[in-house]
């Protein structure tokens, strides 16, 4: 054998694995009744992913040879559900109830990415989720957007690009939990007191960092600011790299938490619970602010006494954005039949009410460009389900993150063993 076939026989055989290696991944769900949520229904439809993002979606989809075919004839096919509000797979750390301002606490540093919690969301068809701090604080902790992948790694599960969202909270948690120990805040004027300091606080250290470093830039010798974790996060927020989520119930004070937003010019995206909304609904729209809530919690403390069923469509008729969240990692698993409750309180149509646990979610985290729907250039995530998933007897059979299967009802030890 010449020099030159042997050096042509070692680059076949040494690019051989190499190509296996980098082979496209490609998934064909086919059969079913594609429910985009934002372009309609497609009867008898095929979905298909390649590498993790959906290429193709219609009718009459040519399948690629060497695709996996998963046939879901009979079946729904839905956007992987989307919970914008969970305190699941957090190590049980959700409160650092040492101090009423703790913005420097990281919900990241905690996540469980094996946590039996989150195989028990996939099997509800949840593919994404915020994880977020408790509510003892004024200012908590910054929470973490991620995908549910199971028994994973952290870095993996965290969406990339994506603006973490600062956890605040308003009411009688804070008030109960300080106010208890005979400290502020123990009144919602102590809440907002508070608040508002804190935000001046950060302004200063944020003109003093300024200085320094406009200093050094001039030439001029200058000593260098204390550093401050928790003000470093808070100068975050006042430069809009990250935003605000606030748990908040009677509707004076979310009026009041509006104003402190345009006083210091907060990005506050997302009012968790909120049950007084619908009262100032009006004021909310001017803001283009989420609502994350629920559909027929009340009375439970008398924040909630006023929560009524029929909020989220009132809340929708406004043009607010709304999602159903579930603030329970049982409650979690179970989202689709939430959504289903506000067709029968609010008289939406099915897709909105979809859209109120997937893109509306998706909207209210900042992830609608690859979350959320059924549409081209999208993330495979995806839920498939045995009747429609706003039936009362429907169930989650598969579920599948980036085009891989993370839940098959028929194969759940397997699932448990990835």
């Amino acid at each position: 054998m010449t020099t030159i076939r042997k050096t042509l026989t070692i680059l076949i055989v040494l690019c051989v694995p190499a190509a296996l290696c980098f082979a496209e991944e490609i998934i064909a769900i086919r059969g079913g009744t594609i429910l985009t949520v934002t372009n309609g229904t497609i009867e008898n439809g095929t979905v298909l992913i390649r590498d993790g993002k959906i290429t193709a979606i219609g009718a009459d989809i040519a399948i690629p040879a060497g695709a996996e075919i998963i046939d879901v004839t009979g079946k729904f096919v839905m956007p992987g559900i989307i919970d914008s509000h969970s305190h699941i797979a957090l190590s049980g750390d959700i409160n650092e109830a040492t101090s009423p301002t703790t913005a420097q606490i990281r919900m990241v540093d905690v996540i469980e990415p094996d946590s039996y919690s989150i195989y028990l969301a996939l099997a509800g068809g949840v593919t994404a989720a915020k994880l977020m701090h408790g509510s003892a604080n004024v200012i908590g902790g910054l929470n973490a957007t991620v995908k549910l992948k199971y028994r994973g790694k952290v870095e993996d599960m965290l969406i990339p690009g994506v603006r973490q969202q600062l956890k605040m909270a308003l009411g009688e948690n804070p008030k109960r939990v300080y106010g208890d120990r005979g400290r502020l805040p123990s009144t919602r004027m102590g809440i907002f007191a508070l608040l508002r300091q804190k935000l001046l606080d950060a302004q200063h250290y944020k003109a003093g960092w300024e200085a320094y470093r406009k200093k050094l830039e001039e030439g001029k010798e200058a000593a260098q600011p204390k550093r401050d974790l928790e003000l470093d996060m808070l100068v975050d927020l006042l430069d809009h790299k990250i935003t605000i989520d606030c748990h908040c119930y009677v509707h004076q004070e979310i009026v009041a938490l509006l104003k402190i937003a345009d006083e210091f010019d907060l990005p506050l995206l997302c009012l968790s619970h909120a049950f007084g909304a619908y009262k100032v609904r009006d004021e909310i729209a001017k803001r283009g602010v989420s609502v994350l809530t629920h559909t027929d919690w009340w009375g439970y403390k008398w924040e909630a006494f006023d929560a009524i069923p029929y909020a989220p469509g009132m809340l929708l008729r406004e043009g607010i954005n709304v999602t159903i969240c579930s603030d329970s990692g049982d409650v979690m698993r179970r989202l689709f039949r939430e959504a289903a409750k506000v067709v029968r309180y609010c008289g939406i149509s099915d897709d909105q009410a979809l859209a109120l646990i997937t893109i509306n979610a998706a909207k209210a985290l900042e992830i609608d460009d690859r979350c959320g729907s059924l549409e081209v250039g999208k993330d495979g995530d995806v839920a498939i389900f045995d009747r429609h998933p706003l039936d009362g007897l429907t169930k989650c059979v598969m579920t599948l993150i980036e085009g891989k299967v993370m839940f098959d009802i028929n194969a759940p030890k397997t699932a448990l063993d990835r």
